[in-house]
């Protein structure tokens, strides 16, 4: 095979290529480095020492001394704000609102960025008045959206009616269950205040807003039983089944309750038992088995938490049955079941109750509104399986 002796030639041209292109980029990093301020030198060094005032002072100086350097101010706020120093980062922004020759488009930017620090701050006048001042522009759009937060941190549901509207004519996605949680608060809290019709017309802007909306059924049925009408009651609670079996959980003692003010507890029973069939769920089961044990006694209690543990088993239904058979045994087998029992009641008395969809976060108690991420209705109204959630 004859050897192409020209090849030979190609090692030290692409080696020389390299050796120039390496000068050149040399050359250039040097002549940007010597345009660059000394107090951008200066204001590194401080941040890498743990000196973010002095930084702050000589990054301030730096975008003086050349107007160009506005995004390292933007850099420098955001990260003092991700670490918590939101005073640091208030400052920063301040410093670029301050100048006589910003930009409109970066005076908004600084302004938004200034409100997220007033937020994050807990500063939510001040926050408001920002995000207020944010008409028009590129941030329009985020101040609303921040406005909507600060309203729901404040419980003022009307301006947060108001501002997810102002959303939507912005072009935002359609915000319409969170409008209907809005008007549930407002119902919610007109029920608190003896206010039936307000919290009816609250309901019905609810269910206007988003027709799936099972809080406005369930208050529905509140704001009835609240004036003594326990068979309006039951049928909006019933309700419930045809929107999300998922909540009747929710509305199970309700129910029991307005039909034993009725004088109806065995209907009620009858209903009970017919959703642990259907939709077997470890509070419904709980709700169920203790009124059947009152109603019918321990074996019919039994028979129905045996039933569920053979469709069903969880540790939670376990601990159901063993409780119906120690209400059954004699000694000694009632006190080793009862030794059981409450073993399994220590292993699972302490895991969280319901988890959110959204962030994971976790409670004993069921949110309609996510205390972690603030998320409306990400909260499945089951409690977690106790061995899936040891796992």
């Amino acid at each position: 095979m004859d050897l192409d002796y020209w090849w030979l030639l190609v090692i030290p041209v692409a080696f020389a290529l390299g050796w120039m292109a390496a000068r050149y980029d040399l050359k250039t990093l040097l002549s940007e480095s010597a345009n660059l301020p000394r107090s951008y030198f200066r204001g590194l060094n401080f941040l890498l020492n743990e000196q973010p005032d002095q930084a702050i002072d000589a990054f301030i100086e730096v975008v003086k001394l050349d107007p160009e350097t506005i995004e390292l101010h933007f850099a420098l706020g955001n990260l003092f704000r991700r670490r918590g120093e939101t005073d640091r980062a208030i400052r920063v922004h301040q410093n670029l609102l301050s100048r006589a020759d910003l930009p409109v488009k970066e005076r908004d930017h600084a302004l938004f960025e200034l409100g997220q620090d007033f937020l994050k701050a807990g500063l939510l006048d001040r926050a408001e008045e920002t995000f207020r001042s944010l008409q028009t522009g590129d941030h329009a759009l985020g101040a609303q959206r921040s406005l909507m937060t600060i309203y729901e941190i404040e419980k003022d549901w009307n301006k947060s009616i108001d501002t997810a509207r102002r959303l939507e004519t912005m072009g935002a996605a359609s915000l319409e269950k969170e409008v209907a949680q809005f008007h549930c608060e407002l119902a919610q809290e007109a029920l608190q205040q003896q206010k039936p019709d307000e919290a009816r017309r609250q309901i019905t802007l609810a269910l206007k807003a988003n027709p799936q909306n099972v809080r406005a059924t369930i208050l529905s049925g509140d704001v009835a039983a609240a004036a003594g009408e326990q068979k309006t009651a039951i049928a909006q609670w019933r309700k419930v089944e045809e929107q999300n079996p998922a909540y009747l959980p929710l509305v199970a003692e309700k129910l029991m309750k307005a039909y034993a003010a009725l004088g109806q507890q065995e209907e009620g029973a009858n209903l009970l038992t017919t959703w642990v069939d259907r939709y077997p769920t470890n509070d419904l089961l709980d709700v169920a088995y203790q009124h059947v044990a009152a109603l019918r006694g321990p074996d019919a209690a039994h028979a129905l938490a045996r039933t569920q543990m053979q469709k069903s088993p969880t540790l939670a239904g376990m601990t159901r049955l063993l409780e119906a058979q120690q209400a059954t045994a004699e000694e000694p087998r009632r006190s080793e079941l009862d030794l059981m029992r409450t073993l399994i009641k220590q292993r699972t008395k302490n895991l969280p109750r319901y988890t959110c969809q959204n962030c994971g976060f976790r409670a004993r108690l069921f949110y309609w509104q996510c205390p972690g991420c603030s998320g409306w209705e990400t909260y499945a109204p089951r409690r977690i399986e106790p061995m899936a959630a040891a796992s």
